[in-house]
């Protein structure tokens, strides 16, 4: 299914169908404020294994992040970190970041590995923040990748429909999508260090 959604205003009947797609274990394609990705609801952990057979990866080695609304219900998923990460989590928080913070008991347990690490991401972007804040919990979430070096990620949300509309439950249609990821920075140490330079420079 494809639906289109507005960033200023998106549709409260779509996004009560999107998020209760979610809760059944669906798979999303959706814009974001760098590119288009594709994610499901962390509760779910069946549609979590799914998402990393669709990306061709094992999941413990999956290399996903957690999509959140804002910052209240990251120390779910993360041990507590220095007062000087969380300023700058929230003086770049939303926008085009992920920040990688040291994981709780709760992230191996999703993922079926060992992983130590989690990325954060609270993207400056209406229609996947108001699917996540209705939805109750984090999204699991994974950057759409293209095998074709010309064209990284996938832009037209039509084109992207066209692909996966056998693979995924839902695509949203919020407009072209960017070619630049998120920037990367690492908060796993007291100082912060970008991993990767993507759209955004880090205020700091």
């Amino acid at each position: 299914m494809l639906i289109k959604l507005y960033p200023e205003n998106p549709n409260s009947r779509h996004i009560d169908m999107i998020c209760n797609t979610l809760r059944n274990g669906g798979i999303i394609i959706y814009p974001t404020d760098t590119v288009y990705a594709m994610g499901c609801d962390i509760t779910q952990l069946k549609s979590v294994n799914k998402l990393a057979k669709i990306k061709g990866v094992a999941l413990e080695k999956a290399d996903f992040s957690l999509i959140c609304y804002d910052l209240s219900n990251i120390s779910d998923y993360t041990c507590p970190f220095p007062n000087n990460i969380f300023k700058i989590m929230k003086a770049n928080l939303p926008g085009p970041f992920t920040f990688i913070l040291n994981a709780n008991n709760n992230v191996p347990a999703i993922f079926k590995s060992k992983k130590k690490t989690v990325g954060i991401r609270v993207p400056d972007n209406n229609i996947i923040r108001e699917i996540v804040r209705e939805l109750g919990n984090p999204i699991v979430t994974t950057s759409l990748k293209e095998d074709d070096d010309i064209v990284e990620y996938l832009t037209d949300p039509e084109l992207i429909y066209e692909k996966y509309e056998d693979v995924v439950d839902i695509v949203i249609d919020g407009g072209y999508g960017g070619l630049e990821p998120s920037t990367i920075v690492d908060c796993t140490e007291e100082e912060p260090m970008i991993v990767r330079v993507g759209k955004s420079e880090l205020k700091m």
